[in-house]
């Protein structure tokens, strides 16, 4: 099995022992994404969603990869009333054939964000 870690300073560290992804014979795992700045100073949902989705994208392009390449997505969101504008912003990101995902309304988040998203993506 080949393994490799990905990195990239265009998206935030990861806060824990992991990595922010982890490439495996042709197959990126995307940890979880969150938007802690934003969330710190006040920003709307959509501005917290959008950030999370260029976090996403700048992992996906360290990996030389694009939404394309995206087959599934995870977005734990910590109110479910704002799912309609969270998704609104996340499709833009996926304007043709979108990956299978799941929405799940928890009752907390990682430093306290509104909106965590995680991916897998295939070479």
């Amino acid at each position: 099995m080949s393994k490799q870690i990905i990195f990239t300073e265009k998206a935030p560290a990861a806060i824990g022992p992991y990595s922010q992804a982890v490439l495996s014979n042709g197959t990126l795992y995307v940890s979880g994404q969150i938007a802690l700045a934003l969330v710190e100073a006040g920003a709307s949902i959509q501005e917290e969603a959008k950030q999370v989705m260029e976090n996403l994208k700048a992992i996906l392009e360290a990996a030389g990869m694009t939404f394309e390449n995206v087959v599934k997505c995870s977005i734990f969101v910590k109110d479910m009333n704002n799912f309609a504008l969270i998704n609104e912003v996340y499709g833009s990101y996926f304007t043709v054939n979108p990956p299978a995902r799941e929405t799940v309304e928890v009752a907390r988040l990682p430093k306290d964000v509104n909106v965590e998203i995680s991916c897998i993506a295939v070479a």
